[in-house]
């Protein structure tokens, strides 16, 4: 574990980045492979010493952008010079390196004028995406920096389909990308993207090694947490227990309680473990008022 907490360059939904402090002084100090089936951004990796990293994420273009950037690790500069050509473009806001919006903008539009000046090339960026270069992972993370809420989001028809957001390509995100480039590139990753049942599916472990899950909240709003039900719910929960039966520490993130719902499966399930209180202090996007929620880290150590 290092000192200084890193944070994934994605700003993902569901980023642990605010809780790490907490979760990591709860993680095994040694740990030789690191297992992470629901890997989102990554911040959770970027705080762990392992030897090994096998990471899986089920959305592929999720995937898709670690890869790419695990591998712009070996040449920062050229990742950083085909970004600039992108958002040069696309004449997207870059106060990373220099304040191109009006003052008159900002002066209509003193809380969303990154949206405000963002919308027409971001706009012209997505339709470039679904329309000639599908699957290209710097334009998909390019999309995901300036897009709402910051996901990947696609209809039934495979076309994104997020909306602009008001946020810019900033000194947090060169930093953040930085911090991933230094800590990946002299590490030993597998990545991959398949459901969780077929990542757990025959895989050897050994003494010292380190699996941890945060899943989509069976009881939570979020777009994440859609298509996960009681069954996938109970499915990952015994897959966790037989883990622990071959002596595999584990370290699962979930929600007991939220806004009114309880988890009674997870509840039940997790009196035979360890249970941690995660102190979070989630906004809600719609009332911007403090969600009433329970965060918990379960071990079995």
């Amino acid at each position: 574990m290092q000192n200084k907490i890193k944070r994934s360059p994605l700003f993902y939904v569901g980023d642990k980045y605010k809780l790490m402090k907490q979760l990591a002084g709860l993680f095994p100090q040694e740990v030789d492979n690191f297992y992470e089936p629901f890997v989102g951004g990554g911040t959770v990796f970027l705080n762990i010493n392992a030897n090994k990293y096998y990471l899986n994420d089920n959305d592929k273009n999720l995937i898709n952008i670690h890869r790419f950037l695990i591998n712009s690790a070996n040449n920062p500069t050229l990742f950083f010079k085909n970004v600039e050509k992108i958002i040069k473009k696309y004449h997207l806001s870059r106060s990373y390196k220099e304040d191109i919006i009006p003052v008159s903008l900002k002066k209509e539009w003193k809380k969303t004028y990154f949206a405000k000046f963002n919308k027409e090339g971001y706009e012209k960026l997505r339709v470039c995406v679904n329309k000639h270069i599908k699957n290209d992972p710097l334009i998909l993370y390019i999309l995901l920096i300036y897009g709402f809420n910051r996901m990947l989001r696609f209809n039934g028809g495979g076309k994104f389909n997020l909306p602009v957001g008001n946020v810019d390509f900033n000194k947090n995100v060169v930093n953040a990308l930085n911090g991933y480039f230094d800590f990946v590139q002299d590490k030993k990753m597998t990545l991959s993207s398949k459901d969780f049942r077929a990542y757990f599916a025959n895989r050897k472990y050994s003494k010292n090694d380190f699996v941890y899950l945060d899943p989509p909240y069976l009881i939570t709003a979020s777009e994440y947490n859609k298509r996960w039900d009681q069954k996938a719910e109970a499915d990952l929960l015994g897959m966790i227990d037989d883990l622990d039966k071959k002596g595999i520490k584990f370290a699962l993130s979930n929600v007991t309680h939220y806004n009114g719902s309880k988890n009674d499966l997870l509840i039940d399930w997790m009196k035979k473990y360890k249970t941690h209180k995660i102190e979070s202090n989630y906004i809600s996007y719609h009332n911007n008022g403090k969600k009433q929620i329970k965060e918990v880290l379960i071990t079995n150590y």
